[in-house]
């Protein structure tokens, strides 16, 4: 059985569309809401004074590129005193070893570049809350190639997992169906092809998405629901195969 969590969820990030963007995959995704979006920190400063505490956020998704060193420490710091519970994530675009450093020494949950989580976001959140401190594989790459020490400390996100079988024009129709939200009419228009095909690429890509997981899912959840789930799965066994040592990942309710 999928967790069933209901993790609470606030977005800092200076980029109105990013914002936006983040705020729809969240939504996608019922072990997590949003319950906050601030282009600032002062504007996030307001919108937590609004919340009341039991409606305070369990992880806080912070544009890290957005402060310099000294105004980062500033503004974890700050909201630690407001939320002393919180998971604070960061996520940035920019490979940068000192700031990394800054992230971990701040007792933040990850560092993720933004290019590398996309649609895999709740589950990197979830993920990282469970561990001590988790980067993405750039991060990672990055951090051994300038022989960092943190290397050796960090737990990296495991890769999507990867459906062999998918071709790519069953992809392109689950991508446009289940992850762009179009009706199969539309996604045959843009795909160049008859409706029926579209929902027969369908139909075969909830069946190879389904052959390769057998976890159990919440009764009410809808079959887009569910192939959006594994379309955004991590390999969790890879990453359990290739690190004996590391936490298991507990998929249970």
């Amino acid at each position: 059985m999928i967790q069933r969590l209901n993790l609470k969820v606030m977005v800092i990030d200076r980029d109105f569309y990013a914002l936006r963007a983040l705020n729809s995959c969240i939504a996608w995704d019922r072990r997590a809401r949003v319950v906050g979006l601030a282009e600032s920190f002062e504007q996030a400063l307001v919108v937590l004074d609004d919340l009341s505490h039991v409606e305070h956020p369990d992880v806080l998704l912070l544009d890290s590129d957005s402060y310099d060193d000294a105004e980062l420490t500033r503004v974890i710091s700050e909201l630690r005193r407001i939320v002393p519970r919180l998971h604070l994530i960061c996520l940035a675009h920019q490979k940068r070893t000192a700031r990394v450093e800054l992230a971990y020494n701040a007792a933040c949950r990850a560092y993720f570049l933004r290019n590398e989580v996309r649609l895999l976001l709740v589950n990197a959140i979830i993920y990282a809350i469970q561990r001590t401190f988790t980067v993405t594989k750039g991060v990672l790459d990055h951090l051994q190639a300038e022989n960092a020490p943190l290397a050796k400390h960090v737990d990296v996100l495991p890769r999507p997992r990867e459906y062999p079988e998918l071709t790519e024009r069953v992809r392109q129709a689950l991508w446009l169906y289940v992850i762009e939200g179009m009706p199969a009419q539309l996604a045959a228009d843009e795909m160049g092809v008859s409706p029926h095909t579209v929902r027969s690429y369908i139909k075969e890509g909830y069946r190879i998405l389904e052959a390769h997981d057998d976890s159990q899912y919440p009764e009410d959840m809808s079959p887009i629901e569910r192939a959006f789930m594994r379309f955004t799965a991590l390999d969790l066994r890879s990453a359990a195969a290739s690190d004996p040592d590391q936490k298991p990942f507990d998929l249970q309710a």
